[in-house]
């Protein structure tokens, strides 16, 4: 029997729950370390991609998988040719960004949901610069792949010269991403647009740009022609081969999400997804300002684990924190029972364990912002991720071994991910930066110890009731377990 292909998770029905969806996937990551672009890495990492084709899921027709993606940096050659072919004036890199947008098929709901998305950019001061057909070959998809095939295009976005800087404009981006996409759930506007529901936006970035789809993994590099494209440029590829255990396929969850591609699953994200809705009235940010108020949900209902967490690192991103520091928030490694942990990292992760709930899981996290790429494994360690890295600078990450051919002579190192550790290469900086690094710089960052001296209080430290202030028990068994109860009492008084 064919399993159904739907644009999203169905509603819950009978044994079937969507809260309780999990998968576990093929992910890996090509980069060169000093930034240089080319479009060849991009053909290393689609033969990462179809190397771990074996970790992605099939249905009972061989042509519909659970889905497959690949990240890249923004191609500029590529969409600057774009812009010449039609006398469009395209400002300098970091001045504009590209919206990878997967629109409804319904014509009435495409024109709304593509005058939506111009006039949120207008209302927010950006400027709208055009509309960009990504061109596809649906040669080999399968027929449910291209009936639930979305209309494909990029909005490019213009930063307005009032912005500080290209990280102002990150911010000002994924305010209108948010805006956009609240819109598309009013229920008001989808009872008359039904197919506006099908609106989701892949990537939304001045330095990004996802193509991932309801695709098998050697179909990435041939559906986006934009990946075979000479011109199509970048330093790093992040790809992905979804395989959902009890999920339904559907293009919008097939991965990379904006900033990391997953492999296992989260256990606590409904607990991590209601934390973050409890804050709303304590949050502020001096970046976002104002601004922050326009982006809720911060994470909508209804999505994957992976996409939940993907939408807690870019409010954190966008708050200020740097790439390594959010994903040590979200991921921390095992710290409280550590006793050769030093010190001051101890005390930084006690510090932010108050401002964020670790999202705990099998995890194999492989994430970048187009300036760094690294990936992180979970406390446990229960997901592997094997790299190298070779002498013509490049680092093979993925969650096995040999998902390229490298002789042995150029690889300088060959090493696995460790529980709770991290890799990160910034390819602003051209180096690799070891977990002992990043973290001793971050935690020598500011006074946590002392922070946590100044504001906690500890029970166990507390001081003894001055002699006659001592709490008399009442008699009645009864009232004294209500207290007990009430009061949590540690022992029986």
């Amino acid at each position: 029997m064919d399993l159904p292909v739907h644009q999203g998770p169905p509603a819950s029905q009978g044994l079937y729950d969507p809260t309780y969806e999990h998968d576990a996937c093929g992910v890996g990551f090509v980069a060169n370390i000093k930034g240089r672009k080319s479009h060849e890495l991009i053909g290393r990492g689609l033969q990462i991609l179809v190397n771990l084709d074996h970790r992605g899921a099939v249905g009972a027709d061989p042509l519909v998988g659970d889905g497959a993606g690949c990240l890249i940096q923004i191609p500029d050659k590529l969409l600057r040719h774009w812009a010449d072919g039609l006398n469009l004036t395209l400002p300098p890199p970091g001045h504009y960004a590209v919206a990878m947008c997967f629109l409804p098929r319904d014509q009435a709901a495409r024109d709304y949901a593509m005058e939506l998305v111009e006039r949120i950019v207008e209302l927010e001061g950006q400027t709208f610069l055009g509309w960009r057909t990504v061109p596809t070959d649906l040669t080999g998809l399968g027929t449910k792949v291209i009936e639930t095939m979305p209309d494909i295009r990029q909005a490019i976005i213009v930063r307005n010269r009032d912005l500080a800087d290209q990280d102002a404009f990150e911010r000002k981006i994924l305010v209108i991403r948010k805006q956009v996409l609240n819109n598309v759930r009013d229920l008001s506007v989808q009872s008359r647009l039904p197919g506006l529901s099908e609106l989701y936006m892949p990537s939304v970035s001045t330095r990004t740009l996802v193509y991932k789809g309801l695709l098998l993994a050697p179909q990435v590099g041939s559906f986006y022609l934009d990946l075979q494209n000479p011109l199509c440029e970048s330093a790093l590829a992040l790809v992905h081969q979804r395989f959902s255990t009890n999920t339904f396929p559907s293009w919008r969850l097939a991965h990379p999400y904006r900033f990391m591609a997953h492999n296992g699953e989260i256990n606590t994200v409904r607990g991590n997804v209601n934390w973050m809705f409890a804050r709303r009235g304590s949050m502020s940010s001096d970046l976002l300002g104002p601004d922050l108020d326009k982006m809720w949900p911060l994470i909508p209902h209804g999505q994957s684990d992976t996409a939940c967490l993907d939408n807690a690192l870019e409010i954190l991103l966008a708050g200020g924190y740097s790439l390594a520091h959010a994903m040590m928030m979200l991921i921390p490694e095992a710290w409280a029972g550590n006793p050769l942990m030093d010190p001051e990292r101890r005390a930084f992760y006690e510090y932010h364990a108050a401002l964020m709930e670790p999202w705990d899981g099998p995890a194999s996290i492989a994430f970048t912002d187009g300036r760094q790429i690294g990936a992180t494994l979970d406390r446990n360690g229960l997901r592997p991720a094997r790299y190298v890295i070779t002498d013509d600078d490049h680092v093979i990450l993925a969650s096995e071994s040999g998902v390229l051919p490298v002789p042995e002579e150029k690889i300088l190192r060959k090493w696995r991910l460790q529980p709770g550790k991290m890799l990160l290469i910034d390819l602003e900086q051209g180096r690799i930066i070891s977990d002992d690094e990043i973290k001793a710089q971050l935690a020598a960052e500011h006074p946590y110890e002392d922070w946590l001296k100044a504001t906690q209080v500890k029970l166990e430290e507390l001081p003894d009731l001055p002699a006659g202030l001592a709490i008399n028990p009442p008699n009645d068994p009864m009232a004294r377990l209500n207290l007990q109860q009430a009061f949590g009492s540690p022992r029986k008084i």
